[in-house]
């Protein structure tokens, strides 16, 4: 009786080589996928919004994931362009544009409630993507505590939530709040709302 005919209550048999062309066939199946499964989480982290937790490191740098701390933004200086970055895998969240944040530093005394509440010794977190078409904003005005986009003039109040002051931005820019831990400026909650542009 060949190895691989059917007898009675034992099922098919397989013959010693194509044993060996199955099981190679199955292992470098499974390795490409882990290798396409790791690839796919190497994407979706640095895909994802910002993480509780995660640190910022400035665009202006981005060989760099030395975390932002408090002195590293100006007061009332112009806006900080940042990243929100994995604080373990050091792996930078740039896999979207929605993940670009506006930092400035304003007196924490000027700064209503809930917006004190979000910030870190004066530290304020913006999404830096305009709500009307998608510009960064990029603009500050001191004296008023106020981000201004570029491109179509929309202004921000930096100090009472993003609300809109000017311009055709139909919403204010969402806000992310912030801490220190330890001395590094790092992520505590989600955005107050979805970033970017809402379509109809």
């Amino acid at each position: 009786m060949c190895d691989d005919d059917e007898s009675p209550g034992r099922g098919t048999r397989i013959d010693r080589r194509r044993f060996v062309l199955l099981t190679a066939g199955s292992a470098l199946g499974l390795r490409h996928a882990l290798r396409v499964s790791a690839a796919c989480a190497d994407v979706s982290a640095a895909d994802v919004p910002p993480v509780v937790g995660d640190r910022l490191v400035a665009v202006a740098d981005p060989q760099s994931t030395t975390p932002l701390r408090v002195a590293d933004i100006p007061l009332d200086g112009g806006p900080v362009i940042a990243l929100p970055v994995d604080p373990v895998s050091k792996t930078i969240r740039d896999g979207s544009r929605l993940n670009r944040i506006a930092l400035v530093r304003t007196d924490p005394t000027s700064l209503d409630g809930p917006t004190r509440d979000r910030s870190a010794e004066g530290v304020l977190a913006f999404s830096a993507v305009c709500t009307h078409e998608a510009c960064v904003v990029a603009g500050w005005l001191p004296a008023e505590g106020v981000l201004v986009c570029p491109c179509h003039s929309s202004k921000f109040n930096a100090r009472a939530e993003g609300e809109v002051l000017g311009g055709p931005a139909p919403r204010a820019l969402p806000s992310l709040p912030l801490k220190v831990d330890p001395g590094e400026l790092t992520i505590a909650g989600p955005f107050s709302a979805t970033p970017g542009v809402r379509r109809k």
